[in-house]
């Protein structure tokens, strides 16, 4: 009996996290894309570099609401139907990118397309973290969470290859693909993908206990409130830096006086380093102390930022883009995990999805910040140099809650 329980469970976490990882490529092809495409939809719209900050931070804005009410409903009604919905969402208006023709309208089906986005996070977070034991949570995660630069890497080769054609037509092409892919996984999601049984268990003690559930107020308890505000300020500065580099990555290459083609290769190394980041920070946290992962994380990211500053050849270049992605992607990978540790069960999805939705406000506050400062004429070393506070800052708090939650 325990062996076929094992087993079972073992099915079950598999196809759970393979599944999600699926998404995670198909969101990673999704917020990859309106960076790579930039050049072409900065041409195709006559954008100057203001609104195509807009552009990048619209989609994030949409990532907002998505997180909370992703978040929220993610521990109402289950895991799997938000995270059905969300990806049906996103697939949907990703496809409406290619059919606009107002910048205004593009704003709209951006932040529509980011709010399915933002709905299917913590709920692949929670079903990953949940899908298997509290001391291998941090693996389910990464191995999950390296779908996102998988996707990415997809979406930047497609670029590169995509780099000699007409930039005016050729970037439709990636929004066809973040579009079309995810409606092709949405079935498979409907037969396949187990609802968590964390989840079900804990549905099932509240009907049998009569009791309500807990709302978001609860995230400001006595025992969750500290907690939540240090993770959120974490998430809002790494977050932050994070968006600038995946939205703005491939034009500071071209701003350096690198040719397009040479962008898109950056972000291909970038999110190499992501991918393999993801799954070794995500086993480190499992293993080592978690302070000390956490201080390994923050430090890559000032020696890719301080790299990046520094180079002066294509190679370094891209040698500093993979430093960037295996720290700041593998390192919002550690803060997903981490955020499943800080919450229980019946506030995960919550807790998470509330936390995810203020990175967001970071996450869109830092390419428009980036975009104005390239107007004002501070050029690709004043965008990075400006990242390396929000670095410092998010360190020293996550570490003062790495030391709270080994204190309780």
């Amino acid at each position: 009996m325990d062996r076929s329980s094992t087993q079972i469970d073992r099915k079950h976490s598999t196809i759970t996290i393979f599944i999600c990882f699926l998404i995670a490529i198909i969101e990673g092809i999704d917020i990859q894309a309106a960076g790579v495409a930039a050049s072409g939809i900065k041409e195709y719209f006559s954008l100057d570099a203001s609104q195509l900050g807009l552009f990048f931070s619209i989609g994030i804005l949409g990532l907002l609401p998505g997180a909370l009410v992703g978040g929220r409903y993610a521990d109402r009604i289950g895991r799997k139907k938000v995270l059905i919905a969300s990806v049906s969402i996103f697939a949907v208006f990703t496809l409406c990118t290619v059919w606009v023709n107002s910048f205004y309208t593009l704003l709209l089906v951006r932040f529509l397309a980011g709010a399915g986005l933002g709905a299917a996070m913590p709920n692949l977070i929670a079903l990953a973290s949940e899908s298997t034991h509290s001391e291998n949570r941090g693996r389910a995660v990464g191995l999950m969470y390296c779908g996102m630069p998988i996707g990415a890497i997809i979406v930047s080769l497609l670029a590169a290859k995509l780099a000699s054609t007409d930039l005016s037509t050729s970037w439709k092409t990636i929004f066809y693909v973040g579009g079309l892919v995810p409606l092709i996984v949405v079935p498979i999601m409907m037969k396949f993908l187990p609802e968590s049984r964390e989840f079900l268990k804990a549905q099932q003690q509240v009907k049998s206990s009569d009791t309500k559930p807990l709302s978001f107020k609860d995230l400001f308890s006595r025992e969750f409130a500290p907690r939540t505000i240090l993770l959120w300020i974490s998430y809002f500065f790494t977050l932050m830096v994070v968006y600038i580099m995946l939205s703005w990555l491939p034009s500071l290459f071209t701003e350096l006086g690198f040719s397009r083609k040479d962008g898109s290769m950056a972000m291909v190394y970038f999110q190499i380093g992501a991918a393999i980041g993801t799954v070794i920070l995500g086993m480190l946290i499992d293993r080592w102390n978690k302070a000390y992962v956490i201080i390994l994380m923050y430090l890559g990211i000032l020696v890719g930022l301080f790299s990046l500053n520094a180079a002066t050849t294509l190679n370094l270049m891209f040698v500093a883009a993979a430093i960037m992605g295996t720290f700041t992607i593998g390192g919002q990978g550690v803060l997903y995990a981490f955020g499943s540790f800080v919450y229980p069960t019946h506030l995960r999805g919550q807790g998470v999805g509330a936390a995810s939705a203020v990175g967001r406000i970071g996450a869109m506050m830092g390419p428009a910040i980036a975009g104005q400062l390239l107007a004002m004429g501070s050029g690709a070393t004043g965008v990075i140099s400006a990242a390396i506070p929000c670095i410092v800052i998010s360190a020293i708090i996550m570490v003062l809650l790495t030391r709270r939650l080994e204190t309780a």
